[in-house]
């Protein structure tokens, strides 16, 4: 069985994920030594400096610009970020860790058009990003499969939507969250403004991410650098199912009014993904009831908004 790391090094630690999977790790590996460094990923020196430092057994790269409107309302420092940040990170550990593994945040919106095909996609789709935030993520991740072929320990993986407590109101099921909340609270009028209602996802809780890195960590010297593995449900969900859920959940009912800024011409009907190559080479599948994810949702965004009023 692969040993405990001694150090594993987190970018990105203070976000959405990073929040859960740190405490994931530390559950997970009591005795490892957890590094979050304030490092800008833009900075090679900064970056150096972490990785030497700390020459880590395990780093798992979050750091990001993730929001796909933020992404495409600045794409040259979302480059800076998600790609060029991702090389320096990548090109530091090859030089002063070089039997780190790398667990790369890659992202299943690189797989853009080829959802067209309405069917679930395994890692073999290809990568046809439509978004600047999906192009980004694209061309790092096909980068750092070129560098596994020069010996990088990296494993990139390519998780579908993912929800749960503590998300930022740019991602839509947060969104519908806090609006609801809101409402609840007599905050807003019991009208919601949305995008696409129509659109079907394959949503996960973050929870259930968090594990599959986990399970990475524990099965890191089985796995073959480069190797690439979706995280998905398998299932996809309509959006506007999901609204109906999260205001039930609350108890409130609420009508809808489409917000243009919400919508996207590119939008794909269908997202779904296909993880059977995580279930064989990790052992792992999403095990978080979706109804527990929800109120798990509605219930953060309710202290939220209490908190707002207080």
């Amino acid at each position: 069985m692969t040993a405990a790391p001694r150090t594993i090094l987190v970018t990105g630690a203070s976000g959405f994920v990073g929040r859960h999977l740190m405490t994931a790790l530390a559950t997970a590996f009591p005795h490892t030594a957890l590094l979050d460094p304030a490092i800008d990923v833009q900075n090679a020196t900064e970056v150096e400096t972490a990785v030497r430092s700390a020459v880590p057994d395990v780093c798992v790269h979050l750091a990001a610009v993730s929001a796909i409107a933020a992404a495409q309302q600045a794409p040259d420092h979302a480059w800076q970020v998600n790609f060029h940040g991702t090389l320096n990170l990548a090109w530091m550990l090859s030089r002063h860790a070089p039997e780190c593994q790398l667990l790369f945040a890659s992202s299943a919106d690189a797989y853009g058009a080829s959802f067209r095909s309405g069917l679930p996609l395994n890692e073999a789709a290809p990568l046809a990003p439509m978004n600047a935030y999906a192009e980004t993520k694209a061309a790092a991740d096909l980068a750092l499969g070129g560098m596994a072929a020069q010996g990088l320990r990296v494993v990139r993986l390519r998780p579908f939507n993912h929800v749960g407590p503590g998300q930022a109101p740019q991602f839509v099921v947060a969104a519908f969250a806090q609006q609801i909340a809101r409402t609840a609270a007599g905050l807003q009028a019991p009208v919601l403004r949305v995008g696409n209602l129509e659109t079907r996802r394959d949503f996960l809780d973050v929870r259930d991410v968090c594990a599959a890195y986990v399970a990475c960590i524990v099965q890191r010297d089985t796995l073959i650098p480069g190797t690439i593995l979706n995280l998905a449900s398998g299932h996809a969900r309509r959006v506007g199912d999901v609204l109906t859920e999260l205001a039930a959940i609350a108890g409130i009912e609420i009508r809808t009014e489409v917000d243009a800024s919400r919508v996207r011409e590119s939008d794909i009907w269908t997202a779904c993904g296909n993880a059977t190559r995580a279930r064989e080479c990790l052992d792992w599948m999403p095990v978080r009831p979706w109804q527990q994810t929800l109120r798990d949702v509605m219930n953060d965004w309710q202290v939220r908004v209490q908190s707002e009023r207080a």
